[in-house]
């Protein structure tokens, strides 16, 4: 059983079109399926088309963000695998069973976008590739797209991780980088991406500091130390630096030499203790 899942908020000019897309790709291959539509308080006419083309239709009262639309469908779901895509035309969703397909063997598949044709593109591009190298120093794994919303995964690997996944529009993101953070498979599949269809909804602003944050607020969950480890070392080095040249040069240890090794020492002992606690907690989990 396949239940895929289309978050939407003000998609009308986009969403009939993405729907029978999906049904047609769907009626053609051999898998079982539902398709759930999730309304994040349209004030247009997306819940209104929606519901004509004879799918599950959950709404929001008022717009609470693409991945609570997401975690939203995945309550609902009686699918063991969840596909998700978006309601603006950008995704190939005639590619969905090649998608679900490749999910044999393992726990996550990421449609891996060939070009970047979204909104903002000078700003996003450069942000994204910063972003996506973190993610990789985290996780220590290739990543060639962090954010694409077209993806399946298994459902109750999903609801794992529902206490750290944020509400907008980095939870792919983020589920991603939780997913590689615990070893989990995940297998990267190029797609063609097209021009949106209707007005974005990135923010430049919000949403890249957004990014960042979930970076940082991930790592410090799975692995902290990949924070704490290489700032303690820097504060350290700088520390001995001091310390060899005010003892050579001036013939003294001045008190701030102290202080920065010191500083040093308890950021690393903070990292330590912040490793155990998220490896005792993840254990209890």
């Amino acid at each position: 059983m396949i239940t895929i899942i289309i978050p939407a908020f003000n998609e009308e000019e986009a969403i009939g079109k993405d729907i029978d897309t999906v049904k047609e790709a769907m009626a053609k291959s051999s898998y079982e399926y539902e398709l759930i539509v999730v309304d994040d308080g349209s004030t247009d006419n997306t819940a209104r088309i929606a519901g004509s083309k004879d799918v599950i239709l959950l709404r929001h009262k008022s717009n609470r963000g693409t991945g609570r639309a997401i975690m939203t469908g995945i309550k609902q779901a009686r699918g063991e695998i969840i596909a998700t895509t978006d309601a603006d035309n950008t995704y190939p969703n005639h590619d969905l069973p090649r998608l679900i397909k490749e999910m044999e063997g393992h726990d996550m598949v990421v449609g891996w976008r060939q070009k970047e044709r979204g909104s903002w593109r000078l700003l996003r591009s450069p942000v994204k590739f910063v972003i996506r190298k973190l993610a990789e120093y985290i996780t220590r794994a290739k990543i060639p797209d962090l954010n694409s919303g077209f993806r399946a995964f298994r459902r109750d690997l999903a609801l794992r991780y529902f206490n750290i996944l944020p509400q907008g529009h980095s939870w792919v993101s983020t589920i991603t980088v939780a997913f590689l953070s615990d070893n989990l498979e995940v297998k990267y599949i190029p797609i063609e991406y097209y021009p949106r269809v209707g007005r974005s909804k990135f923010h430049p602003i919000t949403d890249t500091y957004a990014y960042l944050m979930l970076v940082f607020r991930t790592v410090m969950y799975f692995r902290p130390l990949k924070i704490f480890f290489p700032l303690a070392s820097l504060i350290l080095f700088w520390g001995l630096i001091r310390t060899i040249y005010d003892a050579r040069v001036l013939h003294k240890i001045k008190e701030s030499d102290i202080m920065i090794f010191l500083t040093g020492l308890i950021i690393f002992v903070l990292g330590i203790v912040a490793d155990l606690v998220v490896k005792m907690g993840r254990r209890e989990d």
